[in-house]
């Protein structure tokens, strides 16, 4: 597994315990807390625990600094490029931990003042309750750098109104505060400078009662009005493209709405499609429509497969080529192979979806009284080296 560099005077990840209270910070505000295999194994080991505990009924979630989490640790993945797997445990924990966080038997709150993109974006979106300010900026831009959308949002993103998932999930959409509250994306909007006192609010409530703890945010909420100019007042257009069966057919179908008069928006947002890689954009567009049909634990397991697959480079190299434009060399001029997508094969792709041995996949209990289990440590892959 890729080891990150941690600083020992720093934890990336604080865990507070207030009266029936127990607060998260993600605390590597220069790295815009970006979440580590350290982040992963300390929150799950918090939310394990405090789960169990009867005295915690109320989990907050928050960042330090101007993000809440940016996602993933790229350049962790960039590292490990040439070992295989070496970023499998991570993954691995991450995706089980996603489920628990989907499922979580105690009452819990995001609050989410600034960036929030890809697998930060997987600790707001499926909270009981999630807040956003007028500093969030919110995105799932994977597919551009040759990933896919991941940690849930395969399942999140098939389920939002129409096909705004395969528009948000391929053009990297950025959305606002207002704009996630109104996608269905967060619960509540509140300004900024009102959050301090919400969260002194919510620990005060000394319970995790989902009525009351919904009656304490909406004290300091205020409801959102969409800018005209919103992309989310563009429904019609987009699910008229995106719902197409292809990603070349939606680029072209774009590409037709962009000529007529008032849809000036589409320019950029081509302009970024079509310099997005080739093959991230069709597994991506793949999982998602493939996402409408499967459950929350289907979708896991195989966006881990499809995670594992494009790490080990299955279809393409383009995840480190993407990686090493956007965060190592910053130079913004990746180089996909394949370069087009008519030059991406049909049967690489499936190969990046085929199904792993059952022993190998990612392990979700099935049973209520066993929903800890199947936890990195009690895999196949702890204790067997993979061999393809």
């Amino acid at each position: 597994m890729a080891q990150e560099a941690v600083n020992v005077n720093e934890e990336v990840l604080l865990g507070e315990e207030i009266g029936h209270a127990r607060l998260i910070t993600l605390n590597q505000p220069r790295k815009l807390n970006v979440i580590s295999s350290r982040v992963v194994s300390l929150l799950a080991d918090y939310l394990e625990k405090w789960e169990k505990d009867d005295n915690a009924e109320l989990v907050l979630i928050k960042g330090a600094g101007r993000a809440f989490s940016a996602g993933g640790d790229l350049k962790m993945f960039y590292d490990g490029r040439n070992q295989k797997d070496c970023c499998l445990e991570v993954v691995y924990r991450m995706y089980w931990l996603c489920y628990h966080i989907h499922t979580y038997k105690k009452t819990h709150v995001a609050i989410t003042n600034g960036i929030t993109m890809g697998g930060g974006a997987s600790l707001m979106v499926p909270l009981k309750f999630s807040v956003v300010t007028e500093k969030t900026v919110f995105a799932t831009p994977e597919a551009s750098i040759g990933f896919h959308t991941d940690c849930g949002f395969s399942y999140i993103h098939s389920r939002l109104p129409g096909h705004l998932g395969e528009y948000m999930a391929l053009t990297g959409a950025r959305l606002t505060g207002k704009e996630v509250v109104a996608a269905g994306l967060a619960t509540h909007f509140v300004p900024s400078e009102k959050l301090g006192e919400l969260e002194k609010r919510l620990v005060s409530l000394k319970s995790g009662n989902e009525s009351a703890v919904k009656s304490a945010i909406e004290e300091f909420s205020v409801e959102v009005q969409l800018d005209e100019n919103s992309f989310l007042n563009k429904q019609s257009i987009i699910d008229e493209c995106f719902s197409k069966e292809t990603v070349a057919e939606i680029i072209e179908s774009f590409e037709a709405e962009a000529k007529k008069e008032g849809n000036g928006w589409i320019g950029p947002v081509l302009k970024w499609l079509k310099r997005s890689s080739p093959t991230g954009l069709i597994i991506t567009l793949r999982s998602i429509r493939e996402a409408r049909k499967q459950s929350l634990p289907e979708c896991l397991k195989k966006e881990f497969r499809v995670t594992i697959n494009i790490l080990r480079t299955v279809a393409s190299e383009d995840v480190y080529e993407g990686i090493r434009a956007l965060t190592i060399d910053k130079d913004n001029a990746p180089k996909w192979n394949p370069s087009s997508l008519d030059k991406v094969e049909d049967e690489k792709i499936d190969l990046v979806f085929q199904p792993f041995n059952e022993d190998l996949e990612l392990h979700i209990p099935k049973k209520e009284e066993c929903r800890w289990d199947g936890k990195y440590e009690n895999s196949a892959y702890s204790t067997l080296k993979v061999i393809e």
